[in-house]
């Protein structure tokens, strides 16, 4: 595997290129990762992947491995105890907004029966796939991004700007934005 073309920022941080290799941009149709990656999303704002990245276990733990039922719920003394966990980012809008995110995100299931029917409807269901050559043509946002955001945000959702939004659409596979050298490409076209 070492010798395959990546994408760039696929670094060889054994981590990253499993990331890579294995999760990004295969599209996801299981609410819970959904949730899980617009929460991660969320908490990587300012940061970079890499952190989040290495830090996902402990979200998983701390978050009652992203159970939006049981986030929705949270008091004021579980927010102090996710403060105090080092392992995760303590921001305290960002950990506060979760519990915001899983109250609208049950909303949104109940209205549309799935989180994924909602989702996905900003591509019409279907993966957007891009042919970029390099990293620097990969935009930050889109239009179906600033949609998405403007939604979201509508229904309650909280540090969703279209940046993080694109993000997460490049994650979840809504979009393919592996590079046209890169070998995930071809595989997820």
């Amino acid at each position: 595997m070492k010798d395959l073309q990546r994408c760039g920022w696929a670094t060889n941080d054994p981590l990253y290129i499993e990331y890579h290799d294995n999760e990004w941009g295969v599209p996801v149709h299981d609410d819970k990762i959904l949730f899980e990656f617009l929460l991660l999303e969320g908490f990587q704002a300012g940061l970079s992947w890499i952190t989040i990245l290495k830090k996902r276990k402990y979200f998983r733990k701390a978050f009652d491995n992203f159970n939006a039922k049981k986030i929705a719920v949270y008091d004021k003394n579980k927010i102090e105890e996710l403060m105090n966990n080092s392992m995760i980012v303590r921001n305290r809008l960002k950990i506060n907004s979760a519990v915001l995110n899983a109250k609208a995100f049950m909303a949104v299931q109940e209205e549309f029966g799935s989180f994924d029917k909602y989702i996905w409807q900003f591509t019409g269901g279907k993966t957007l796939q891009n042919s970029r050559q390099n990293l620097a043509l990969i935009p930050v946002t889109t239009r179906e991004s600033d949609i998405m955001s403007k939604e979201l945000k509508k229904r309650g959702f909280k540090f969703v700007g279209s940046t993080i939004c694109y993000s997460f659409m490049q994650a979840v596979g809504i979009v393919n934005d592996h590079v046209e050298g890169c070998f995930r490409h071809k595989d997820l076209r």
